[in-house]
């Protein structure tokens, strides 16, 4: 294994539900007296994931199916909750059909391959998740990287695209939440440049789904061509676990068909889709919980701004902290640490070299008092 500076290893901590629903514990050997923190690194956004509904879902669910399916979808391992929370999202998404994924990396990897191979010539944005960029390799596609959001720079790419591969169809891929800056392309524009020049797209809504976008339904609802799949996770905003990919008819017979990462793999485990199902409904029956934690955002970035730090990018629950230096990252979690609040110090690779960070994760059910906590926390006075 590479040697890597103190800084830059990691290492792993286990946590346990703390005595509060936004709370964990740390759980330290030979340690008598465990941390507990305030949670403002996870992605429960809506702090579903200890919601009694979705416990007595997963529960009932339990009772009745078992806690794994035992099978790949195509042979054993379809269940009735798989169908009935595939035909909901489908119809909360605005799509024609929804797969199920055990996992958003396997999701992404799939959509990917679906779409591109050796001749494709795929654009992703700079900061695309990680998992797609394997599905790229897997594929082997011609990968280029255009600037963060910058649609002129995937503008002209795009009419390089046209002039070297005249006869290939070009694959974009994009977040619509990027889960480590809190930024968002704004989607129409991205759209419909991918229309101009016969484009397909992707986009990831893993971080927005329950979030943003109208009623919470992310940024791609009322977006159909050239949005060709949509991938969404269930182990954030819904507090469970597993994943899917949304899309037309024909894009979801092809990936039932030909799709490896769907076929050979044993089928999301019954309760978390149980579980997926019943946040589902509570995310429609609450649409303004989305606008709500949009509002609080706004809050937090206005009130750490007045406090002398660069405004947060964006405008969702994902606010980044950009610090640069590694050690000064971890130094800050440990100052945050110590007024009590947990939010972990985010370093290269998963960003960019010299941008290491705090990434702070707003949730629903915070306490008032939590924001001034942080503040005094990252100013001590």
């Amino acid at each position: 294994m590479q040697s890597l500076p103190p800084a830059r290893r990691r290492k792993l901590r286990t946590w346990s539900a703390g005595p509060g629903p936004t709370e964990l514990t740390a759980s330290q050997e030979g340690n008598s007296n465990p941390k507990t923190l305030l949670d403002l690194a996870s992605n429960d956004y809506l702090g579903l994931c200890r919601h009694p509904a979705l416990i007595k879902a997963a529960r009932d669910c339990l009772q009745i199916d078992g806690v794994g399916a035992g099978g790949s979808r195509l042979v054993t391992g379809s269940r009735p909750i798989h169908a009935a929370l595939e035909q909901a999202l489908a119809l909360w998404l605005g799509r024609d059909k929804v797969l199920l994924f055990p996992s958003g990396f396997q999701a992404n990897i799939a959509a990917v391959m679906a779409l591109a191979d050796r001749s494709t010539p795929v654009l992703a944005d700079r900061l695309t998740h990680h998992s797609l960029l394997v599905g790229v390799k897997a594929s082997g596609a011609k990968l280029q990287r255009f600037n963060h959001l910058d649609l002129n720079d995937l503008e002209n790419r795009l009419k390089r695209c046209r002039i070297n591969s005249p006869d290939q169809q070009p694959l974009v891929i994009s977040e619509s939440l990027f889960s480590m800056e809190g930024t968002s392309p704004v989607m129409r524009d991205l759209a419909s440049l991918c229309n101009e020049h016969d484009a397909r797209l992707i986009i990831d809504e893993a971080h927005a789904l329950g979030v943003i976008g109208t009623d919470g339904r992310g940024l791609c609802h009322g977006l159909k061509a050239p949005v060709t799949l949509i991938s969404g996770t269930f182990g954030k905003a819904f507090g469970s676990g597993g994943a899917f990919l949304a899309g037309d008819a024909v894009m979801s017979e092809q990936l039932l068909q030909s799709s490896g990462a769907f076929r050979y793999t044993t089928a999301l485990a019954p309760p978390l889709a149980a579980a997926a199902l019943a946040a589902l409904n509570l995310i429609e029956t609450h649409p303004h919980w989305a606008k709500e934690l949009q509002q609080q955002a706004k809050r937090w970035r206005e009130r750490i701004t007045a406090e002398g730090w660069p405004t947060p990018p964006g405008h969702g629950p994902i606010l980044s902290l950009v610090i640069g230096n590694d050690q000064q990252a971890l130094d800050k979690q440990v100052q945050l640490e110590a007024a009590g609040l947990l939010s972990v110090a985010i370093r290269p690779p998963t960003v960019p070299e010299g941008t290491s960070r705090l990434r702070l994760v707003l949730r629903r059910n915070l306490p008032d008092e939590t924001l001034e906590q942080l503040v005094n926390a990252l100013v001590p006075r």
